[in-house]
């Protein structure tokens, strides 16, 4: 059986979850929604990183220990999971005991294979990136990303990361599918072959974190903990165990681009340095601007993800999500392209063609599904196009081409309304010729099935509005072997209802 494991990376609670969150999380259901249609074994994990020194900062603020705020701000981010309709089978959170047994065993794997050593940190750290930068990074006083850093010295333990240099590039050599897109595989290389350094895996300035085994004056770098979690939900240490086993490393990592360091260099030098595999895939997807201009609280241009579903529904700003821009890429938010998407792609092309052929059958065909004639030409050719979306699904989602697989089958859809126009049903309808009734009966159930070969596939994308059509259809099996059986003529059809309304822009 093919085996999927699926992660996002677990959100750091120094605020509340905004749009690029839910973006990550909505493409990480996706994949595992279509997965589980085709019978693959699924396993999808999200969840929260809830430690390091810009957690606790968070929790000081607040006026709060450093616990009962990762307790409060946690709810808020399973409750988002819940909002945007996302079936994670794991929602983790790094403050679990399991967790922190999974971080001390790796940590005690790497010391066992002489791949940490003790001595002093002196270099520029960013809080607010939890990430430790090279003097040549540095640009008027602040990160690559613009974060404020502060010069550090402390004791530390040290990872030996240089020594996984050439092995880190024979590997992405041998692998070249390993980190998507491609501009993000040319960056990690890039990094790479600048010249790894050993890198500071462990804090004394703070205490909020996982302790370092033997050390309790040393919290691990929270960057070593929270990538851990990716085998804490299998069971880690237990590498025999049978997730672990199914799962390692069949796995897809989501991540936002600027993630892509801790995902694609240091996660699989830790992995290779503890006698382990390195994940299959990481793919580093884009950020989102609105109306052309970066997110900010002080531009007062953030996107409430809450809101979108508030105004347009949930399916239709997964949708957006997925069909806006190719995943990989940077994209811009606009309620205009919103607008268009809900009103043309939903309301126009699905909406309706879904309305207008159920409506007819249910009023003019006993309200069953019609029992097909003599299949002519363009009947065959527009159910060889809803079947062959089979294998072009199939092959979006094995490269995460998440537009695509939209597109694909839009492109459908539109061919299935452009059939109806041509066959016009209605004029067969009114034709006294008893062959019109066969052929508008014929022509009623290629649509019929059409429209079932369109709902099952877009069910990872809009799983509640799919759900719509399908108990409308009369359709019960709803995996995608149950289109290797035709549609059985006969079946009742509820009586239709709209299931995409079209919405007007305000002002």
């Amino acid at each position: 059986m093919t085996t999927r494991y699926i992660t996002t990376p677990i959100y750091y609670l120094n605020g509340e979850p905004h749009l690029g969150h839910v973006y990550t999380t909505v493409a990480g259901d996706v994949l595992a929604r279509y997965w589980r249609l085709a019978g693959a074994r699924v396993k999808f994990l999200t969840g929260t990183d809830e430690h390091g020194q810009k957690v606790a900062q968070a929790a000081d603020a607040a006026g709060e220990d450093p616990k009962t705020y990762t307790d409060r701000m946690a709810a808020l981010w399973l409750d988002m999971t819940r909002k945007i309709n996302s079936s994670q089978d794991v929602f983790l959170r790094t403050t679990e005991q399991r967790h922190h047994e999974a971080a001390q065993a790796l940590w005690k794997k790497l010391e066992a294979n002489g791949q940490i050593y003790k001595s002093t940190y002196a270099g520029w750290y960013a809080v607010r990136d939890e990430a430790y930068y090279e003097e040549s990074e540095i640009v008027d006083g602040k990160a690559p990303t613009g974060s404020p850093v502060e010069w550090m010295e402390e004791d530390s333990y040290f990872f030996r990361l240089s020594a996984w240099e050439r092995p880190l590039l024979d590997y992405y050599e041998a692998n070249p599918q390993a980190i998507a897109p491609l501009g993000r595989r040319n960056e990690v290389l890039s990094f790479i072959k600048s010249g790894l350094r050993d890198l500071s895996i462990s804090r004394t300035k703070f205490k909020w974190g996982v302790a370092v085994p033997e050390d309790q004056e040393h919290v691990m770098y929270v960057w070593v903990d929270a990538l851990t979690n990716y085998m804490t939900a299998l069971g880690y240490p237990n590498v025999e165990g049978e997730e672990f086993k199914v799962f390692w490393p069949e796995v897809i990592h989501l991540v936002g681009k600027d993630i892509i360091r801790f995902h694609a260099v240091y996660w699989p030098a830790l992995l290779l340095a503890a006698d382990l595999m390195s994940p299959n895939r990481i793919f580093a997807h884009g950020w989102w601007t609105h109306d052309g201009e970066k997110m900010s609280k002080s531009l007062g241009n953030v996107v409430d993800p809450y809101q979108l579903i508030e105004t347009y529904g949930l399916d239709p700003v997964r949708y957006y999500l997925m069909r806006e821009i190719p995943f990989g890429q940077d994209g811009d938010y606009s309620d205009t392209t919103m607008v268009q998407r809900v009103n043309s792609d939903l309301a126009n092309d699905l909406g309706n063609l879904v309305q207008r052929v159920l409506s007819f059958i249910y009023k003019n065909a006993g309200a069953k599904i019609p029992k097909p004639d003599e299949l002519m030409g363009e009947d065959r050719e527009m159910l060889a196009k809803a079947a062959h979306l089979h294998d072009l699904l199939r092959d979006d989602m094995e490269v995460q081409a998440l537009q695509a697989y939209c597109q694909h089958i839009w492109e459908v859809i539109g061919e299935a309304n452009r059939y109806v126009d041509m066959q016009k049903p209605w004029s067969l309808k009114k034709s006294a010729d008893p062959k019109d009734h066969r052929r508008m009966e014929t022509v009623l159930y290629v649509l019929a099935e059409v429209i079932r070969h369109v709902a099952i596939y877009v069910q990872p994308i809009m799983p509640d509005s799919a759900t719509k059509i399908l108990d409308q259809l009369g359709q019960k099996e709803r995996n995608f072997d149950a289109l290797k059986t035709p549609l059985k003529s006969g079946t009742s059809l509820e009586e239709p209802q709209a299931v995409f309304p079209r919405v007007e822009k305000e002002g």
